[in-house]
C-alpha cells in the first residue's frame, strides 16, 4: 500500500528536481547590468526616434537653409510660332511664316541683407540641434533608469528564492527529524503532520516566488526592448551600497547635467532668437539678380508685297537671328504698412519667450522640491537598510537557537514554526529596503543627470 510517508518521499525528489532545475538549464546567457543597459539603449524605439530627431536637426544645421548663399537658375525654353496674315491695306499684303526659336538662360539671385535674419536663422537651427540631442539624453536617462531598476528589482526576487530555498531545507529537515522521533516513539502523527503542512507551505511560496522571478526577468526583457525570451542569468549582486550626499552639491549638479533643464534652457535661447527673428522683418531688404539669355529665332515661310498694284511673293531664307541679353539689378525693399502685423508677431514673440522662462521656473522649481524628497527619502531608507540589517541578524540567531532547542524538546512546533516566520519576513523587508534604496540613487542619479556620465 502506498503510505503518506512514501507520497511524501516521492514530493521531495520531485520538489528537488523543480529546485535544481534553474541551474540544470543549458544555453543560460550571462547578463550584467551594463550589459542590460547596453542592449536597452540599442534597442529602445523611444531614443532610436530620437536619436533620428537629432540627424534630421544636424542635417538642417547649414548655412544654405538659413538663406545665406545665392540662388542661381539655369533655364531653356522654345518658342515655335505660326502667323497667318491677310491685309491688303499693308505693304506686305499676305504673309504665312513658321518662327522656331530657343532661349537658354542663367539667373542669380542674392539676398545680400534682412536684418541679419539670415544669422539669426543659422543660430536658431544650431540650437535645434542642442534640443533634440538634450531631448535624446532624457530619452537615454529614462531608459537606463527602467534597466536599472528592472534589474535591481529581479535581483531582488532571485534573493528571496534563496532564502525561501533556505527555509525549505529547514522544513524538510524537520520532516526527516519527525519521522527519526516517531520511529522511537518519541513523536506523534500530529507532530509529523505539522512539520509535513510547515513544508507544504513553505514549498508553495517557493514555487511563487520561483514564478515572481520569472515575472521580474520579462520585466528586465520588456525595459531592455527584447522580443524574444532570454534566458538570462543575472551576474551582479545586489549590495546596498550607502553614500553620504550634500543637497547643496546635489543641486549643483543637477542645474548644471539634468537634461531636461539643459532642454528648457535652449528652449529659452530658441524664443530669444525668434524675438530677435520677427524684430529684424521692421528693415529694409537688399537684393542682388544678374543674369543673361541668349535667343536664336529662325523663321521660314512667304510674304507677299504690294507695290503700285504689282503683288510680288517672295520667300524667307529661314536665316536665325541672334539676340543675347545681359542684366545686373539691385533692389532695395521696406514695408511701409502691414495692418500691424509684424508688430503683432513681435508682442507674441515677446509673451513666448516670457512663457519660456516662466517654464524654467516652474521646472527649476519642481526639481528642487522632487530633488529635496528624494534626498530625505534616501537618508531615511539608509536607516531602514541598517535595521533591517540587524533585523535579520537577531532573526538568524534566533532561528539558529530555536532549531537547538527544537531538537531538545525545549521548543514545540508551534514556536519553531513561528521563528521561522519571522525569519522570512526579516529577511523580505531587508530585501525591500535595499530594493526602495538602490531605486531612491537611482533616481537622484537621474535627477541630478549622473545615469550619463
Amino acid at each position: 500500500m502506498y503510505s503518506k510517508s512514501d507520497f511524501f518521499k516521492s514530493f521531495l525528489v520531485g520538489l528537488l528536481v523543480i529546485l535544481a532545475g534553474p541551474t540544470l538549464l543549458s544555453g543560460q546567457e550571462a547578463l550584467s547590468l551594463e550589459q542590460a543597459i547596453n542592449i536597452g539603449l540599442t534597442n529602445n524605439f523611444q531614443i532610436r526616434l530620437s536619436r533620428a530627431a537629432v540627424a534630421i536637426a544636424e542635417n538642417n544645421d547649414d548655412w544654405a537653409l538659413a538663406g545665406k548663399f545665392p540662388e542661381v537658375e539655369l533655364s531653356v525654353s522654345s518658342g515655335n510660332n505660326y502667323a497667318s496674315t491677310d491685309n491688303p491695306a499693308s505693304v506686305v499684303t499676305q504673309s504665312s511664316v513658321i518662327a522656331n526659336g530657343i532661349t537658354p538662360g542663367i539667373t542669380a539671385n542674392w539676398l545680400l541683407y534682412n536684418g541679419s535674419r539670415v544669422e539669426y536663422t543659422k543660430n536658431q537651427l544650431s540650437r535645434q540641434v542642442d534640443l533634440s540631442n538634450e531631448q535624446l539624453r532624457v530619452q537615454i536617462q529614462n531608459t537606463m533608469q527602467a534597466i536599472i531598476q528592472a534589474y535591481n528589482g529581479a535581483l531582488v526576487q532571485r534573493e528571496r528564492i534563496d532564502v525561501l530555498a533556505e527555509v525549505l531545507q529547514l522544513s524538510r529537515d524537520r520532516i526527516r527529524y519527525q519521522e527519526a522521533r516517531q520511529e522511537f516513539g518519541q513523536a506523534s502523527t500530529f507532530d509529523l503532520l505539522q512539520a509535513e503542512d510547515a513544508y507544504l507551505n513553505d514549498s508553495t511560496t517557493y514555487l511563487i516566488q520561483v514564478n515572481a522571478y520569472d515575472n521580474a526577468l520579462r520585466s528586465l526583457q520588456l525595459a531592455m526592448g527584447v522580443t524574444t525570451p532570454q534566458n538570462y542569468t543575472l551576474t551582479d549582486a545586489l549590495t546596498p551600497d550607502v553614500n553620504n550626499y550634500s543637497f547643496a552639491d546635489l543641486e549643483q549638479q543637477m542645474l548644471q547635467n539634468n537634461p531636461e533643464v539643459k532642454a528648457s534652457q535652449v528652449s529659452i535661447q530658441l524664443a530669444e532668437i525668434n524675438t530677435r527673428i520677427q524684430a529684424a522683418s521692421r528693415l529694409p531688404q537688399i537684393s542682388l539678380s544678374a543674369g543673361g539669355n541668349y535667343n536664336v529665332n529662325v523663321s521660314t515661310g512667304s510674304q507677299t508685297f504690294n507695290f503700285g498694284g504689282m503683288p510680288n511673293e517672295q520667300n524667307l531664307p529661314g536665316v536665325a537671328a541672334r539676340t543675347l541679353r545681359g542684366f545686373v539689378n539691385l533692389t532695395a525693399s521696406y514695408n511701409l504698412w502691414d495692418g500691424g502685423l509684424r508688430q503683432r508677431r513681435i508682442e507674441t514673440a515677446n509673451l513666448q519667450e516670457i512663457q519660456s522662462q516662466l517654464q524654467y521656473s516652474g521646472l527649476e522649481q519642481r526639481l528642487q522640491i522632487e530633488l529635496a524628497n528624494t534626498l530625505a527619502t534616501y537618508e531615511n531608507q539608509q536607516k531602514l537598510v541598517a535595521i533591517t540589517g540587524n533585523l535579520v541578524d537577531n532573526a538568524r540567531r534566533n532561528l539558529d537557537i530555536a532549531e537547538e532547542r527544537f531538537r531538545g524538546g525545549l521548543v514545540n512546533s508551534f514556536d519553531y514554526r513561528s521563528i521561522q516566520l519571522s525569519y522570512i519576513n526579516a529577511t523580505q523587508s531587508r530585501l525591500n529596503a535595499i530594493l526602495n534604496l538602490k531605486n531612491t540613487e537611482t533616481e537622484l542619479q537621474r535627477l541630478t543627470g549622473g545615469l550619463l556620465r
